[in-house]
């Protein structure tokens, strides 16, 4: 059977996306033709859309014609401009109910002595401020090298280093996100143990930290405590070597699937995203979501012109208030900047067909499936609600991710249509391409290609189903492509609000 060269996703919708290349003269719906090419994840206008009428696409408008729109023409950046539009929806339809074997299933991981489980088994060297980043760099490269080599039950030793600390305010927006967002670290479920490293006379001080930890417990000193750069080193092996004798015992054990937490991630985003990729994540979400676990959902500004429909799906009215809340504090936000929520599609968005921040939007709000929305979270804040959750972070992968992990986080899914490279240790990152060009093109980074949705080898619910099953087997310890070529040490980016003084 031929493959189809376009898709509809709704009845309600103007314009179709190309699945396929389409060459001037290909037929589309109703014997309309196209009247130039039309690139894969690239749109053309199936009806006609007179000049300031909305453009339709997932039922919900991503724009208005700035003019006139003939059937077969393309729709892009050229004739189409971002508007306020949002269109009335019906009710939400909920996921199916999870079956008894989806909620009986586990995975392998670690049990940690506070209850929680664990996908990885790292232990972290984290700088609280960047002038300790060097000498935590040299730790954890001299650890990898004389320590771990004599415990098999240690993934590795991990970095964490960052350019924020000093030089700016102790109190306020940015001081609260970077202690947040260190303190979630501090305690994350993946790492067995943690050492902090400070300079000494910076802002951000250790003692914030209290000495709480998720296994072998936390450890802290100054290098100026220690006498310099070499004797901090020297004094940090001999405490990693007493850790990762408690840390090294670890051992994987069944653990039931509702303790996995993941982190939904979308970046380098095409045409396809929201076609394929996002909505089969979103299917594995449902599936995760009614086995008992947890999905975040985040990229504030990426939900943009879709969050009516996040809103619809909230278990209560302060849930839908939150996320409101969260709106309008980014309109003031970018405004404040003189930036606007629309410029938010990348150059490598739109040449991969996305035009506006409403057409990004909506197909990124399909990571989140249809579950219900059950809790909103502040950035890096800890996630304990189950099912479905938000938190506020930019769009920014590298800064959405690290508040995900902060947050708890224990496994990412990121899905790219262009071709996102990305880790975030200690979290395994499962990449999902949207569409079979990108997967053939960079088949070393990406675990799983969900363009085949597109030409119709598969289908969302298949594909969602191999999504959820991979999951397990990741937080079972199955190492990712990202993980296989060693990503994850510098990808740790706090969100930085306020003033640099």
């Amino acid at each position: 059977m031929t493959a189809p060269s376009f898709i509809v996703l709704s009845p309600e919708d103007n314009v179709a996306v190309a699945s396929l290349a389409i060459e001037p003269g290909g037929e589309l719906p109703d014997g309309v033709r196209a009247a130039a090419r039309i690139d894969p994840g690239h749109k053309v206008a199936i009806h006609s859309v007179p000049a300031g009428e909305p453009v339709v696409k997932y039922g919900q408008a991503i724009g208005r014609a700035t003019v006139d729109i003939a059937p077969g023409d393309h729709v892009h950046s050229h004739n189409l401009a971002f508007d306020q539009d949002r269109l009335s929806i019906g009710a939400p339809v909920p996921p199916e109910a999870a079956s008894a074997a989806d909620k009986a299933r586990t995975f392998m991981g670690y049990r940690r002595a506070d209850g929680r489980a664990a996908t990885r088994n790292f232990i972290g060297i984290i700088a609280s401020v960047n002038c300790s980043t060097t000498v935590c760099r040299a730790i954890a490269e001299q650890a990898n090298r004389t320590i771990l080599p004599r415990y098999d039950g240690i993934d590795g030793f991990v970095p964490i280093v960052h350019d924020q600390g000093c030089g700016m305010s102790s109190t306020g927006d940015g001081m609260k996100n970077l202690h947040r967002t260190l303190a979630g670290y501090t305690r994350h479920v993946n790492f067995g143990g943690v050492l902090m490293v400070g300079l000494g006379c910076e802002v951000n001080q250790l003692t914030l930290y209290g000495q709480s930890g998720s296994g072998a417990g936390k450890r802290h000193f100054n290098i100026q405590d220690a006498g310099g750069s070499r004797r901090a080193v020297a004094r940090a092996i001999g405490v990693l070597e007493e850790i990762a004798q408690e840390v090294g015992t670890a051992k994987r054990i069944p653990i039931p699937v509702g303790e996995i937490i993941v982190g939904l991630q979308c970046g380098g985003s095409d045409g396809l995203s929201g076609i394929t990729a996002n909505p089969a994540l979103g299917a594995a979400v449902d599936i995760l979501a009614g086995a008992g676990g947890t999905a975040i959902l985040s990229e504030t500004s990426e939900i943009y012109g879709a969050e009516h429909l996040l809103r619809s799906r909230a278990v209560n009215e302060e849930v839908a208030q939150k996320l409101d809340g969260l709106i309008s504090w980014w309109e003031r936000y970018v405004e404040m900047h003189g930036a606007s929520l629309d410029n938010n599609p990348s150059p490598g968005n739109k040449r991969g067909g996305l035009t506006t921040i409403l057409e990004k939007s909506l197909g990124a709000v399909a990571k989140g499936g249809r579950s219900p929305l059950t809790a909103v979270y502040h950035y890096a804040e800890r996630v304990t609600e189950h099912g479905l959750v938000f938190m506020d972070t930019p769009g920014y992968d590298p800064v959405s991710a690290t508040g995900q992990v902060a947050g708890g986080a224990n496994v990412i899914t990121f899905t790219t249509g262009r071709g996102s490279c990305f880790g975030s240790r200690p979290c395994p990152s499962i990449k999902l391409t949207s569409n079979t060009a990108l997967y053939r093109a960079m088949e070393e980074d990406m675990d799983i290609d969900c363009g085949t949705i597109a030409t119709g080898d598969s289908t969302i619910a298949g594909k969602g189903r191999e999504i959820f099953d991979l999951i397990i087997d990741t937080a079972s310890g199955r190492k990712t492509k990202s993980e296989l070529f060693g990503y994850g040490d510098n990808e740790f980016v706090p969100w930085h609000l306020g003033a640099t003084l």
